[in-house]
């Protein structure tokens, strides 16, 4: 331990690493640090680390491996890109705490990190375009203009965020211009990732219109949330939070919602069919995945790289690296299209 630095406990320090970071993280980055900081916390005390100034080399390892293996109570097992995530964090964190003298200088690097390589960091499961096509035709022929409808329909449509879709209200849509405003309300909680740069308007088809229209008049809740604002995704208690449309997402990519299971699984009896262990489905897929598959499907029918970077608010650079799913021969016949002689 070195003479010079200031006793400092793990649950002191979390808080006011959070409170450093608060300005320039979103409100959901500033949760998701959180949450990886407080098994950091758990592991402290289940080791009797009670100032951070004797943290050594082989107590970050023990944690690597504790975390790794969910050896917590309240922590399970994380894949390598997770865990990957986790120690990326703890490494801000500790070199905070070296800026205020709670920890070494150079601790940082003691935090070992997975090798992870660039298909696994960047490349994630998405939702094919056949799969979604037959879901939303399902939907439009048996829950024309449900909130469920309406939820798939919009994610897969415009490619927006989960936390874009929830944070619109009725008067984001705008009908006769045909399009949604997505606008940066942090003040009554629905900020938007990228803040300001975030907002912008949305173009939608006729079809999307009418079955807003249609959903606006017929099925959705007639509620206002917190702030007196008025929700366009609501539930009968206000507007409809992050869970509820996860769980949208997951029950509805399950191919045995409507079709036949991949997995040999009866669906009457299958864990997965369970609305708490949906997530587990090998096939189901999140908002994440349905952006994803979005943005796919933009890029192999031809659209720009630019507008698809405007309309998703994504950088051209994540865009290549995170989303694009297209292989090398697809974009090689895309670029054809723009040169004469190939």
């Amino acid at each position: 331990m070195t003479d010079d630095l200031e006793p400092l406990g793990p649950a002191e320090a979390m808080e006011l690493y959070l409170d450093h970071r608060e300005p320039e993280l979103s409100e959901k980055s500033l949760r998701s640090h959180r949450y990886r900081l407080r098994a950091f916390v758990s592991f402290c005390e289940e080791e009797e680390i009670e100032n951070l100034n004797a943290l050594t080399g082989r107590d970050l390892h023990t944690f690597r491996v504790w975390r790794r293996n969910g050896e917590g109570e309240r922590y399970s097992e994380l894949s390598k890109t997770t865990l990957y995530g986790n120690l990326q964090t703890l490494r801000k964190f500790l070199e905070f705490c070296a800026s205020i003298d709670g920890v070494e200088q150079g601790m940082r690097e003691r935090v070992l990190i997975p090798e992870v390589d660039e298909e696994e960091e960047s490349k994630d499961v998405y939702l094919d375009e056949d799969r979604a096509q037959a879901v939303l035709d399902h939907l439009e022929q048996f829950r024309y203009a449900s909130r469920e409808h309406v939820i798939l329909s919009l994610l897969w449509h415009t490619g927006i965020r989960l936390g874009t879709l929830r944070a619109l209200d009725v008067e984001d849509f705008d009908a006769e211009a045909r399009c949604l405003d997505l606008v940066h309300r942090p003040e009554s909680e629905t900020p938007l990732k990228n803040k300001q740069a975030a907002e912008r308007s949305l173009a939608v088809g006729e079809y999307h219109v009418e079955m807003l229209e249609a959903y606006i008049e017929n099925n959705r809740h007639e509620v206002t949330d917190d702030y007196g604002r008025v929700p366009l995704i609501t539930s009968a208690q206000g507007r409809l939070t992050e869970t509820p449309i996860r769980r949208v997402c997951y029950r509805w990519t399950q191919p045995c919602e409507i079709g036949e299971c991949p997995h040999e699984k009866d669906p009457k009896t299958c864990e997965y069919r369970n609305r708490e262990k949906m997530v587990g489905c090998p096939s189901s897929r999140s908002p994440h995945g349905i952006r994803r598959g979005s943005i796919t499907r933009h890029l192999r029918d031809g659209t720009p790289r630019d507008i698809v970077s405007d309309r998703m608010n994504v950088t051209q650079d994540v865009l290549e690296q995170h989303y694009d799913e297209t292989t090398d021969r697809e974009r090689m016949e895309l670029r054809r299209e723009f040169i004469n002689d190939a």
